[in-house]
C-alpha cells in the first residue's frame, strides 16, 4: 500500500488499494447499525463511502451519522474496487474531516414542483440527472468547435446587438442603445456571409434570442447556436456537411459520456445509429405523409401502446404503495418513494401523450400545403424514423426572405430543417441563400423590410456573388434529443422562458 494522496473518484481506477483522500459533498447517506454508507460526490463522479464504527474515533462516527446532505468533506481510506458500488469503485474510510456541515438542504428525495426547482437552480445543479446533462453538454460544445476547427472553419464572433431582421420581426427583442433602437440578434448568419466572403469557410457560435411567447418544452428566449456559413455550396452539400457534424457530435458524446447517458437512461444503441445517409424528404412528400394513411395508421398504433403503457405503470405504482404500508427498513422506504415519484411523473407524462394524440391526428389530417411544419407535425414525422429526418423545399410564402427560390420550382425554396428522431423535432435549420441581388431585394421588399436596413448585405451580390449557404444548430435541442431529456430547460444553466426568468 502506497502513501496517501489525493484523488479525485474519477480516478479511483487507478488507484485500487491505495489510501487516498477525496474532497467533496454528501450527496446522500444511509446507515446501517455500526455502518456508515456515505455517498460522496466531487464534481467528477460519485463514490460510495464505508464508515465502520471502531475504524474511526467514536466521536467522528457520530458526527457523519448525523452529517447533513450536502456538507462539504474530505474522506480518506483503501480504495476497493465493487461493481456493485455506484462509479464501481468504493472506499474503506480510515478518516474524514468536515469542512462545512450543512442543515436542511431544500432538495430532498421527494417530488418537488418544476417552479421550485428553478428557484433554487443554484443548488439544483449538484443533482445527479443536471450534472451528467452538464457534462454531456460540455462534450457537444467541445465536439462542435473541434469539428469546425479540425475542418478549416474560421470562428467569426457576430453581434448581439443588430439593426437588422434575420427571422420572424415579431420574436425580436428590441433594447435602447443610447437612444437608438436596436435588437438582440435572432442569428448571426447575415454578418457570416459576409464573412464567407473573406474567408470561404466561416462559423459563429454564441446566445440568440427569440422573442416568441411559446412556452413548449422545445422553447428558449435565449439559447445558443452554432452556424456555419460556406461559399461555393450548394444544397446536396450542405446536407452532407449537417449530417457529418451531426453524426460526429453524437460519436463524440458516445465516446466522452457513455456512463453519464446509461444513468440518464438513454437508448444507447438507437444514438450508435447516428451515421450517414440520414433519410431525405421534401416538404411535399412530408405533408403527403401527415396528410395521408401512414400517418393516420402510426398514430392509431401508438395510442395503443400509450394506453398499455399507462396500464403497466399503474400496475407498478399500487404494487410500490402495498409495499409501501409494510414494515421495513428505511433505506427500502427511501427507494420505493423515490421510485414512486419516478413512476407517477411517467404516468403523467404518458396521460399527456394519450391526450394529445388525437390533437395531432386531427392537425396531421387536416394539414394543407404552404404552412410551415409546426411542432406537432415535427414530432410525427421524427417519431416515425430512427434516424434524422431532412426536410427539403418548404414553400416560399413559409420561410425567410434571403433562402434561395428553386429555379426549378419557383414556389418552394433550396432550404432543410434537420429534425431529431424520437418525437424531438427540428434542431437545424438552414438554406441555400439568394444570390442574385434583384431576386433578394424584390424578397426584402415583399417582406415589408427597408432595404436601406440591408444596403451592406445587397452588396455582397453586387462585388463577386457567388452560391452559398448554412444553416444553425440549437444546443439546447442538440443536447435534450442525445439525453433523452423532455424539456430543454434543463439542457441550459440559467434558462429564460418566456413567462419565467428566476436567477
Amino acid at each position: 500500500m502506497t502513501n496517501n494522496m489525493n484523488s479525485t473518484i474519477s480516478q479511483l481506477k487507478n488507484h485500487v488499494q491505495d489510501q487516498v483522500t477525496l474532497a467533496g459533498w454528501l450527496y446522500n447517506s444511509r446507515a446501517g447499525g455500526k455502518v456508515l454508507f456515505l455517498i460522496i460526490r466531487d464534481g467528477t463522479g460519485l463514490c460510495q463511502c464505508i464508515v465502520e464504527k471502531g475504524k474511526v474515533p467514536d466521536d467522528l462516527f457520530d458526527q457523519l451519522r448525523h452529517l447533513g446532505q450536502e456538507s462539504s468533506l474530505t474522506v480518506t481510506g483503501a480504495v476497493r474496487a465493487d461493481e456493485r458500488s455506484v462509479g464501481g469503485y468504493e472506499l474503506a474510510v480510515t478518516g474524514a474531516e468536515i469542512i462545512s456541515p450543512a442543515a436542511d438542504y431544500p432538495i430532498t428525495p421527494k417530488a418537488h414542483g418544476v417552479d421550485f426547482l428553478l428557484k433554487h437552480r443554484h443548488l439544483h445543479f449538484r443533482s445527479q440527472r443536471q450534472w451528467c446533462i452538464g457534462k454531456v453538454r460540455h462534450t457537444v460544445i467541445d465536439a462542435i468547435r473541434r469539428f469546425f476547427n479540425d475542418s478549416a472553419f474560421i470562428l467569426i464572433d457576430t453581434p448581439i446587438f443588430t439593426t437588422i431582421v434575420g427571422e420572424d420581426q415579431t420574436s425580436l427583442f428590441e433594447v435602447d442603445y443610447f437612444g437608438t433602437p436596436l435588437h438582440l440578434t435572432q442569428t448571426g448568419q447575415l454578418y457570416l456571409e459576409s464573412a464567407a466572403m473573406s474567408f470561404g469557410k466561416v462559423y459563429c457560435f454564441g446566445p440568440t434570442f427569440r422573442a416568441e411567447k411559446s412556452k413548449t418544452r422545445r422553447h428558449l428566449t435565449e439559447f445558443w447556436m452554432v452556424e456555419p456559413e460556406v461559399a461555393f455550396i450548394d444544397l446536396p452539400g450542405l446536407l452532407e456537411l449537417a449530417e457529418n457534424f451531426v453524426s460526429f457530435i453524437v460519436a463524440r458524446v458516445l465516446q466522452d459520456n457513455k456512463s453519464e447517458l446509461e444513468t440518464l437512461g438513454v437508448n444507447i444503441e438507437a444514438l450508435e445509429k447516428i451515421q450517414p445517409p440520414f433519410y431525405r424528404l421534401t416538404y411535399t412528400q412530408a405533408v403527403d405523409i401527415l396528410t395521408g394513411p401512414r400517418a393516420k395508421d402510426f398514430l392509431a398504433k401508438q395510442l395503443k401502446e400509450f394506453q398499455n403503457q399507462k396500464q403497466e405503470i399503474e400496475a407498478k405504482i399500487a404494487d410500490l404503495e402495498t409495499q409501501q404500508s409494510g414494515q421495513m427498513k428505511q433505506w427500502k422506504k427511501d427507494k420505493i418513494a423515490a421510485d414512486l415519484i419516478d413512476l407517477r411523473s411517467t404516468l403523467a407524462e404518458t396521460e399527456t401523450k394519450i391526450e394529445n394524440n388525437p390533437k395531432h391526428a386531427q392537425l396531421a389530417a387536416e394539414f394543407t400545403w404552404g404552412k410551415d411544419l409546426g411542432g406537432s407535425d415535427e414530432t410525427i414525422i421524427s417519431l416515425m424514423h430512427d434516424k434524422p429526418v431532412f426536410v427539403t423545399h418548404y414553400p416560399k410564402q413559409a420561410k425567410a426572405f434571403y433562402m434561395k427560390t428553386d429555379r426549378a420550382n419557383e414556389n418552394v425554396v433550396e432550404n432543410f430543417d434537420l429534425l431529431a428522431p424520437e418525437g424531438f423535432g427540428e434542431i437545424i435549420g438552414g438554406s441555400v441563400r439568394e444570390d442574385d441581388h434583384d431576386r433578394l431585394l424584390d424578397r426584402i421588399k415583399q417582406q415589408g423590410l427597408n432595404p436601406e436596413t440591408y444596403d451592406w448585405y445587397l452588396d455582397l451580390r453586387k462585388y463577386g456573388s457567388v452560391p452559398h449557404g448554412g444553416f444553425g444548430l440549437g444546443v439546447e435541442r442538440t443536447v435534450a434529443w442525445i439525453t433523452a431529456e423532455k424539456h430543454i430547460r434543463q439542457c441550459i444553466p440559467f434558462p429564460r422562458m418566456a413567462d419565467k426568468v428566476y436567477i
